[in-house]
Formats: structure tokens, C-alpha cells, sequence
């Protein structure tokens, strides 16, 4: 089977949109699944339907994989997105072939040509996602490194070349998972341009001539689909080793003034991209309802049998649960407009019930600890300053974690399943006192909550004697 190419498309008389031939607007870090099923996916669509007119040459964070670039020059930088999933309760699913990506670059086998891109006056934006990780300054990184370890250390150096040329800055967008990442990156370039002892009018430069902006990415990537690529390829009617797959639903919230979409059409295109004041609220809102939610039920949803997300969707206790934990005792703790808290909720349950998703509640279970802390615990709290009572579903979760990690066999930390080990045997109350007094686990902030470990006990207790579905349903009622 022939490669995917714009030759093979041009010979088979292909009508779709492609765009073979544009400046290069976009540098990108980060050559993954996600950002080529997120981002390319927006800035193939600015250019089909606002006139973006602009490619997106693609880095490796690290490099070290020339074989992945050389997969992109084979293809001509082309590749097939697949978006499957619901909207409004109904299956669908789109194919797109983007055509936006010039090229791929590995900085350790060749970085004089990431640095080269620095003379193009057409680059405009950087775009990153370098895993949560990939924020960090590293010390042991120096200007003299080809290229340096740190991500962080590489844009300097970029940024450096593009100074020295006289040209202007860019808009700079960090798609990290991390709190607040363009802030974050902005504080590791200022920390390299200190430890090397960059020029002051350089210093300036970047201070003034670069927005550095804070985002909330949001689509679920399932990426190559292994186990379906020969059949797909085959359908598709070429081989494609850059297939990429994705859900439907995609969310990108960037922090920023309103004259970036006068540089980013992506309202022209009508793309789910909104340009605020402050990002916070919306990285609140992801966490608290679209994670919130798989930490509040999952655990409970598999004692009582379940296994993938999906089926919980189609099962009127767990989404119904589900549904009152969000509606009834998540939405009113958080500052946005009631309607866009409901329709991003009700986009959430199009999300799990996804047909071509099989996601895994034990994959969602790892490390449930942390995340119950960082994703349900802020609700629970400001919902008892809020109401001055305990939020049913969410203390019935705190108490299905618990059964879950007294009865299962959890991933989490070492020191996490070393407590859960000594306390195995423990009764309902010895055990709600125990966890909920750990400081380490939620501080102090659990053990201060006046009713919550009897009403934690009492919800154990009647997971214990009649089973962790029965009690959800009583919960319910």
C-alpha cells in the first residue's frame, strides 16, 4: 500500500482541503499525539476557513529520534486525524487529513536548524507541551550545551537568536498540564538568562516583546491506533504512520489579551478557543467537573462491578450519582455562569459514554489519593463554607475510596499502601479516623470538617453490609 504523500492524493484526484505550500507561522515543541490532534487540528482549520495561511514546523522536546522525523518527511508532513465520539448523545465520527506540518526537527542530531528557524520573519508563534515535566530549570543546563537538556534552556537559546536578528517576539502558548504554564516558562527563561549571563537589553526584549500565555487544553488523544491501524489504513485506501485518533470534544483556554484572536482567527473558524482575562476559573472548572467527576465515581463503580467508564454512562445509579455529585454539589462552588459549568458537564457524559473508547476505571484509580485531594476535596470544602452541610455524594466518595483501598490493591505511593497496609483490618471507624486524621494525605483540613467522619462512617459501614451498589442507590435516595 502506497504512502500517504500529495503526490498519491493529487494522482487519485483528492477534493478534500489541503494546503501544500505556506510560510512557516508556528514553531512547535512537541511532536506528539496530542498537540498534532489539537493544535494542528485548529491551525489546519484557521487555514481552510480563516485564512491563517501558515505551516507549523515541529520540534522534538528532547530529540533523539530521527526516525520520527524522517516519518514525517516521508509523508510530506501529512497525516489522517480521526475525531470519534458523542455530540448530544450521538455517535460521530470525522476523518481530516491535515496538512499543516512543514516539517519535523530533532534538536540532538541537528539544532543549528531549530536555531535557523529563528531568521524566518513569517514565525510568529510558539506552541509547547513538553509534558508536566518539561516546565522545569534545570541548573545543570548551559548556553554552550547543542542543544540544552531543559526545554526551557532550548527556547533561550531561541529566543537569543531572535534578539540578535533584530526581529520581533511571538505569542508564546504553554500546553503543559502544569498550573499556570506560560507563567511558569516565562520564570525558567528569566532563571536561564540569570544563570547565563545574558544581556540585559535581551532581558528586556523578552519582558516586552514576548507574551507568554497560560492555556487549559482539554481533548482526550488515544493516538496511533495499534490494534485497528491495518484495517483503517486499508479503508483509508494508503498507509499513514502518523495516524492519529481523538475524541470529538476539544476545549482551549488561553490567558491573554483580546487581540490575539486578530492574530489567531480561531473565532473566524469557529473553533472551541476562548481568549480570557484569567485562565484559572476554566482549569478549575476541567479539574473539578471532567476530573472531579472520574475520581468521584470510578472507585465506587468498580466495587460495584464495573470496569470501563462507558458502561457507567448506561447504568442509572452510577450516572445518576454521577450526576448529583456535578449538578447539585460541584457546580454551585465554582465562579463561572451556571449555564457553561451545565453545558461543559453535560459535555463531559457525551465524553465518557464515547463508543470508541474503551477507558479503563482501574487506569482512572491510579494514584486515587492525590487526586482525590486535588480534584474533589476543594469541592467538598467549598461546599460545606458555601451550604454549612456536607455534600452527600462527595463524602459517600470519600467513603467508597476508602473501601476501595482497604479491599483492592491499589498504584499509589509507597508510603500511601504502606498506611492502607497497617490499617487492613480496621473497622469503619477506626479506619475514617485514621485516614482522615493523616495530615500528610489532606492536612489538617479533613480532620476539621465537623460530622464528616461519622457521616463517612456510616457510609462505609453500609458499603460493608450491603454492598457498594446498594448503598450508591440509597445515597441517591
Amino acid at each position: 500500500m502506497e504512502k500517504l504523500s500529495y503526490q498519491l492524493l493529487e494522482t487519485r484526484g483528492y477534493d478534500g482541503y489541503l494546503l501544500k505550500n505556506a510560510p512557516e507561522k508556528v514553531l512547535q515543541f512537541g511532536e506528539g499525539a496530542f498537540l498534532r490532534a489539537f493544535a494542528q487540528d485548529f491551525i489546519d482549520q484557521m487555514n481552510e476557513k480563516a485564512g491563517f495561511n501558515g505551516k507549523a514546523v515541529l520540534v522534538q522536546p528532547r530529540g533523539g529520534h530521527p526516525d520520527t522525523c524522517a516519518r514525517f518527511a516521508q509523508q510530506d508532513g501529512l497525516y489522517t486525524l480521526l475525531l470519534r465520539g458523542r455530540e448530544k448523545g450521538e455517535a460521530v465520527s470525522r476523518k481530516r487529513i491535515i496538512s499543516c506540518v512543514s516539517r519535523c526537527l530533532d534538536p540532538k542530531g541537528d539544532w543549528q536548524s531549530v536555531l535557523d528557524c529563528a531568521q524566518n520573519p513569517d514565525l510568529r508563534f510558539i506552541i509547547s507541551n513538553t509534558t508536566e515535566a518539561g516546565i522545569v530549570f534545570d541548573p545543570a543546563c548551559q548556553a554552550d550545551d547543542a542543544p540544552p537538556a531543559s526545554f526551557p534552556g532550548k527556547l533561550t537559546l531561541f529566543l537569543h537568536e531572535r534578539w540578535k536578528l533584530g526581529l520581533p517576539g511571538f505569542i508564546i502558548l504553554a500546553c503543559e498540564l502544569s498550573e499556570h504554564n506560560g507563567e511558569e516558562l516565562r520564570r525558567c527563561v528569566n532563571e536561564y538568562i540569570g544563570l547565563w549571563g545574558l544581556e540585559p537589553g535581551f532581558k528586556a526584549w523578552v519582558e516586552k516583546e514576548n507574551l507568554f500565555c497560560s492555556t487549559v487544553v482539554d481533548r482526550i488523544v488515544t493516538g496511533y491506533p495499534r490494534a485497528e491501524a491495518e484495517e483503517l489504513c486499508r479503508e483509508l485506501g494508503y498507509q499513514d504512520d502518523l495516524l492519529d485518533t481523538g475524541e470529538v470534544f476539544a476545549s482551549w483556554i488561553i490567558e491573554g489579551p483580546q487581540s490575539i484572536k486578530d492574530e489567531l482567527p480561531f473565532e473566524k473558524a469557529g473553533l472551541p478557543v476562548q481568549v480570557v482575562e484569567d485562565h484559572v476559573p476554566y482549569k478549575q472548572r476541567k479539574v473539578r467537573i471532567l476530573n472531579g467527576a472520574h475520581t468521584g465515581f470510578v472507585l465506587g463503580a468498580y466495587l460495584s462491578g464495573f470496569k470501563i467508564v462507558r458502561d457507567c454512562m448506561e447504568d442509572s445509579v452510577v450516572r445518576g450519582f454521577m450526576n448529583r455529585l456535578l449538578y447539585d454539589e460541584v457546580i454551585p462552588t465554582l465562579p463561572l455562569e451556571r449555564k457553561d459549568l451545565e453545558d461543559f458537564a453535560a459535555a463531559v457524559a457525551d465524553r465518557f459514554n464515547n463508543p470508541y473508547i474503551d477507558h479503563a476505571l482501574l487506569s482512572i484509580a491510579l494514584n486515587s489519593t492525590a487526586k482525590w485531594r486535588a480534584r474533589v476535596m476543594p469541592s467538598l470544602l467549598d461546599s460545606v463554607r458555601n451550604t454549612g452541610k456536607l455534600p452527600p455524594c462527595i463524602t459517600f466518595s470519600f467513603a467508597a475510596y476508602l473501601a476501595f483501598y482497604q479491599q483492592e490493591q491499589p498504584q499509589d505511593d509507597p508510603w500511601v499502601l504502606e498506611f492502607y497496609q497497617e490499617h487492613r483490618q480496621d473497622d469503619p471507624a477506626r479506619l475514617a479516623h485514621a485516614v482522615i486524621h493523616n495530615e500528610r494525605m489532606w492536612g489538617g483540613e479533613l480532620a476539621g470538617l465537623e460530622g464528616f467522619e461519622a457521616a463517612v462512617t456510616a457510609a462505609l459501614e453500609r458499603i460493608q453490609t450491603a454492598g457498594m451498589y446498594e448503598a450508591m442507590k440509597e445515597c441517591l435516595a
